[in-house]
């Protein structure tokens, strides 16, 4: 009886501490620009933990999670200015040479570049229509939502629950990884409804 009840005094601590710095967190945001800054922060997060994870998955920390899904992520969640270096000529000549490389080497083409460089292909090729005006709508950030939830899904059910996500031994920073990839999905689409 005294353990479900101090169970349940840490489980509403935890939940007083985590709505307190959700407030002081916005109230930060709101100080240093507003809600645009704050939303350029996270996408740049975003963007930097979804490298991150296929970086991770390109190691030895392999994964069994579907980590080509992190190629329309990331062409969603690419920060204006990068997206635009890549959509531009310097993308073009990566995308030509990967191509022509690709083809005619594939002995010296390495497995790890594949993603990659289907990323710069999907950025430079991609529609006007896709490139900037669902990237910047709220479209692009349930696209955003529903691929971070599949990815968490998947990775709870291969780490073989919830518990074991955050207690296996590379099980916790895939996690920490994927949790973050949720956060700015959430915020854009939280901003875009209110």
């Amino acid at each position: 009886m005294k353990t479900e009840e101090n169970a349940a005094n840490l489980i509403n601590s935890d939940m007083n501490e985590f709505v307190a710095a959700a407030k002081k967190l916005v109230k930060d945001v709101g100080m240093l620009g507003g809600v645009g800054f704050g939303t350029s922060v996270l996408q740049w997060a975003a963007s930097i933990f979804a490298i991150y994870l296929l970086i991770l998955d390109r190691t030895n920390w392999k994964t069994k999670m579907l980590t080509t899904l992190l190629v329309p992520y990331i062409f969603f969640t690419l920060p204006s200015v990068i997206f635009q270096f890549f959509s531009g000529d310097f993308g073009k000549w990566i995308a030509l040479i990967a191509i022509i490389v690709r083809l005619f080497f594939p002995k010296e083409f390495p497995e790890w570049l594949e993603i990659p460089v289907a990323l710069i292909l999907i950025v430079v090729v991609s529609p006007s229509l896709i490139a900037w005006t669902l990237r910047e709508s709220w479209v692009g950030a349930v696209i955003c939502l529903v691929i971070a939830c599949y990815l968490f899904h998947e990775h709870i059910k291969a780490s073989g629950g919830f518990k074991n996500s955050f207690t296996q031994k590379n099980g916790i920073s895939n996690t920490i990884g994927i949790v973050a990839l949720l956060v700015y999905p959430v915020w854009t689409i939280f901003f875009h409804i209110f």
